[in-house]
């Protein structure tokens, strides 16, 4: 999995698999997903990133796995 920020663009893209993506979607206004050949999501992109976090600090990021309930 690959977290991407591209400031130039203003976006942000999440990489879940090394798979091409052969189809995208927007599945709400500035958010795209994209999916393999099989249908399976390969990567989300969320643009427009500064309007959607516009005190946010990318270059401090904080990632957190939930426990499994068993």
């Amino acid at each position: 999995m690959k977290l991407k920020i591209d400031q130039q663009a203003d976006a942000l893209y999440l990489a879940l698999s090394e798979a091409p993506a052969s189809r995208s979607e927007e599945i709400s206004p500035g958010i795209v997903v994209d999916y393999d050949d099989q249908d399976r999501v390969v990567g989300i992109e969320m643009l427009y990133l500064s309007k959607r976090a516009p005190k946010a600090d990318f270059h401090r990021l904080l990632f957190e796995t939930v426990p499994e309930i068993a």
